[in-house]
């Protein structure tokens, strides 16, 4: 009689912390950020393994949380297993017994799917036993000068909330994820922030992730992104990109042939992919297809990308954007018209199709404050609250009003702002 056996991953848990044994063999460090419990942060981990691969794991936890034996499917869908037992471990199950009660150390050798054997399991550490790690989450940089001057003469200050907020968003929108992740901003009305939040969103996910991330300017008309940020060496459009489509996904394309036809943020690490704004639509509009081959590029090159739209949501390429994105962003000012365009946009998609519907149960709302005040950009935010999964107010800040979008130009509580707005966007990816 034949049993089935799956690939396995391992997790060892400890407090809020686990170690994390990949397919390949790698340990990584993982942390519960946010007040999420460990285990779904495992679970999140192994279902990203059985995505990569193709094919469903096995998952095998052990630690403070106890020892449990769970078959991830590449959908995310959990059953629970009983681990394979072989002759050999039936005949020696008295010694093993022995062992344990002298003491002794007894593991268990698993064969790897490409058939070498693997190395022991990771010890099961006794729960009773403190750690001699610490998370760099539970203990971020004080900021605060008096914070810092009694640190350095050996007095341990707790950090704040705001800072342990901080770091929980900074620990969020630095993932590292297997495979392209994809974030639509849209709304149908012009000049309500979409480009502003495109290039925010990805200078916070670019200067905490390491780059990788693109800006695209999926926009018939008049798209602005090109505008708004740094020109690199290159003038090119993604026009210029799409003849060259095929050579980009070649065998033999370098990583750094993209860069002729991007143009790179040299402070906030990301690139833009540029429409033309001298152009009118009908000779910069693109298909379905063509939109498609964009994207076999983009995830070729990028971990993320962030697509800033147009205000034609019949366009091909707009609704080819909502059908390729992990993660709708919905920017509004905080005016009442702005405010129900995005209103208008969560009911369209909520009666599209069922993906259009999750979108928008998932949106994440970001109202700006075009002015001082903050009473209106409250009573809207409210007002989005019941209907998204979370909305985030970005304060009034001259630098975003016109000019080159660049973090470092922001007031500190608007770049914490945005950090907020990207941790709460990264949370579904």
């Amino acid at each position: 009689m034949s049993t089935v056996t799956h690939p396995r991953t391992y997790a060892t848990v400890t407090g809020p912390h686990a170690t994390f044994v990949t397919l390949d063999g790698h340990t990584e460090p993982i942390t519960a950020t946010g007040g999420e419990d460990i285990r779904h942060t495992i679970l999140r981990r192994a279902t990203d393994e059985a995505r990569r691969t193709g094919t469903p794991v096995e998952l095998v936890t052990s630690g403070d949380r106890g020892d449990h034996h769970l078959l991830i499917g590449t959908d995310g869908a959990l059953t629970p297993v009983t681990p394979v037992t072989t002759a050999s471990d039936s005949t020696s199950s008295s010694d093993d017994a022995h062992n344990r009660g002298q003491g002794k150390e007894v593991r268990e050798q698993t064969p790897r799917p490409d058939g070498l054997r693997a190395g022991p399991l990771p010890a099961v550490e006794s729960p009773t036993r403190p750690t001699f790690l610490t998370s760099t989450i539970d203990t971020p940089a004080a900021s605060a000068w008096w914070r810092g001057a009694l640190a350095r003469l050996g007095i341990t200050v707790r950090p704040s909330a705001a800072q342990r907020e901080r770091a929980a968003w900074t620990a969020t929108v630095s993932r590292q994820w297997a495979g392209c992740r994809t974030i639509a901003v849209a709304n149908g009305k012009g000049g309500v922030g979409k480009t502003m939040t495109c290039a925010m969103l990805a200078a916070v996910y670019a200067r905490e992730g390491s780059g990788q991330v693109l800006a695209w300017d999926n926009n018939d008309t008049r798209g602005t992104l090109g505008w708004r940020t740094e020109q690199g060496l290159y003038d090119t459009t993604l026009r210029d990109l799409l003849p060259a489509a095929p050579t980009l996904l070649s065998p033999s394309a370098g990583v750094s042939d993209i860069t002729r036809f991007v143009h790179h943020q040299a402070t906030d690490r990301y690139d833009v992919l540029r429409s033309n704004p001298e152009l009118l639509a009908t000779d910069q509009r693109i298909q379905a297809a063509e939109f498609d081959l964009l994207m076999q590029v983009a995830a070729r090159y990028y971990r993320l990308v962030i697509f800033d739209s147009g205000n034609d949501e019949s366009a091909e390429r707009w609704l080819r954007m909502i059908d390729s994105s992990y993660q709708l962003v919905i920017p509004t000012l905080a005016t009442p018209e702005s405010a129900e365009s995005a209103a208008l946009l969560l009911d369209a998609l909520h009666g599209r199709d069922e993906r259009s519907a999750a979108l928008a149960a998932n949106a994440v709302v970001i109202v700006t404050q075009s002015e001082p005040a903050l009473t209106v950009a409250r009573r809207i935010a409210d007002g989005f609250a019941p209907h998204v999964r979370a909305v985030q107010i970005v304060p009034f800040d001259p630098a975003l009003k016109a000019g080159q979008l660049r973090f470092d130009a922001l007031h500190r509580r608007t770049r914490d702002a945005w950090l907020g707005a990207a941790a709460a966007a990264a949370e579904a990816l």
